[in-house]
């Protein structure tokens, strides 16, 4: 109210005098004017006779009012300037998704914005089950949101292609291989935009193992365990070991765990670590890979064409740093993660070179099959399984 008082005490002018000059002008300047105009009101009442005074000030009113305007408004124009998208996943504080992916995009975003573009996080399943992620983004609900296509497999079927088991060796070369083929290629087209998302990062995680609550040490002692699964491909792989696979979320996993409701699970180390599953999960293989998860974040396109061009080119440079900065962060700490497990009473099983053998027969013929009941529905497993072999031959140029 300084620049009001200021006026006032000068022109004693009315209401209609300031409301003539701010007429045109946005909605959100009103409130100061008619704050200001208010008081220069009571001010000119106060000097009522000085028409000298006001006479001779009244030229200068325009001049006057353009500077009460510049000054009340500020804080409005500020707000309207300002982007806030809300995002919303299913880990809880500290796990390594959230960091090295999500809060590595917020930062980049908020900071190459210049603030411009902020966020309100809701980790931990805070605005809505994993499962549901998907269509609380589409929505609105949710700006951003953390969409895991095991997780929602009758809408995102295609792109269980980067689960498959002994797919890519490492997180970064299943992530870039993924990121190429969802981000414009065969997944953007045939499965994010009929779900009307839009990619902004992702992460394939590393090579699944299996860690169970009782001791096993060969193959045979592993059939008939009911195993966690994410669904989709790795289902089929557990079944292919003679197991039995249950679909469950990640938040849900400590508690069947410790009563007991599943023997094991098909994680990568990380993961383990980042839920505390090794609570209750006491032994657990090395060097396998019974395929992987992927981890997306997405937009609505409803929301992303709302946003600003230069806004746009942010989100996805930044996109494109967290993409590889997650998986570069995994790959850098399984050698680590082994031994933290060790010190928290994990024990590590080594299959033999019989077992190895008999999984790699097993499981060799897990991918087509999995392309061809696809292609049976009508969707296009097989160019989805050929585009991403290819994208794994080509590093994820």
């Amino acid at each position: 109210m300084q620049a009001a008082e200021w006026v006032g005490h000068l022109a004693g002018v009315k209401v209609l005098d300031l409301f003539v000059f701010a007429k045109g002008t946005p909605n959100s300047y009103i409130p100061f004017v008619t704050q200001g105009a208010a008081f220069i009101r009571r001010s000119g009442a106060a000097e009522k006779g000085n028409s000298m005074k006001k006479d001779r000030l009244k030229p200068w009113l325009p001049a006057l009012a353009c500077v009460f305007l510049a000054f009340g408004s500020g804080a409005a124009l500020g707000q309207e300037k300002k982007i806030v998208l809300r995002v919303a996943d299913a880990f809880p504080l500290g796990h390594y998704i959230a960091e090295h992916a999500a809060k590595f995009w917020m930062e980049t975003v908020k900071r190459s914005s210049n603030g411009a573009v902020d966020f309100e996080y809701y980790p931990a399943e805070q605005l809505g089950k994993a499962k549901d992620l998907l269509a609380l983004t589409v929505s609105g609900v949710a700006d951003v949101g953390y969409v895991a296509p095991s997780n929602v497999s009758d809408k995102m079927p295609l792109s269980a292609v980067a689960e498959l088991p002994g797919g890519f060796p490492t997180s970064c070369a299943g992530t870039l291989a993924y990121w190429k083929i969802a981000k414009d290629g065969i997944l953007a087209q045939k499965e994010l935009e009929p779900n009307g998302v839009r990619l902004l990062f992702t992460l394939a995680l590393a090579p699944y193992q299996i860690f169970a609550r009782q001791k096993f040490d060969s193959l045979k002692s592993i059939e008939g365990l009911k195993i966690r699964t994410t669904g989709g491909a790795m289902d089929t792989t557990v079944r292919k070991l003679k197991a039995v696979s249950v679909k469950m979320p990640g938040p849900e996993i400590n508690e069947a765990l410790s009563r007991g409701t599943i023997d094991a699970g098909v994680f990568p180390y990380a993961s383990v670590l980042s839920w505390k599953w090794d609570a209750h999960a006491k032994f657990t293989t090395v060097g396998e890979n019974f395929g992987s998860f992927i981890a997306s974040y997405v937009i609505s396109e409803t929301r992303w064409k709302k946003l600003p061009e230069n806004v746009q080119k942010i989100m996805l440079e930044a996109g494109e740093a967290a993409t590889r900065n997650a998986c570069a962060q995994v790959d850098k700490s399984i050698d680590t993660d082994i031994e933290k497990l060790q010190q928290r009473g994990v024990t590590p099983v080594k299959f033999s070179s019989a077992d190895k053998k008999e999984i790699e027969s097993l499981l060799a013929t897990v991918s087509t099959e999995w392309a061809e009941a696809l292609d049976k529905r009508g969707k296009p497993g097989s160019e989805a399984l050929k585009a991403f072999r290819a994208a794994l031959a080509q590093g994820g140029r």
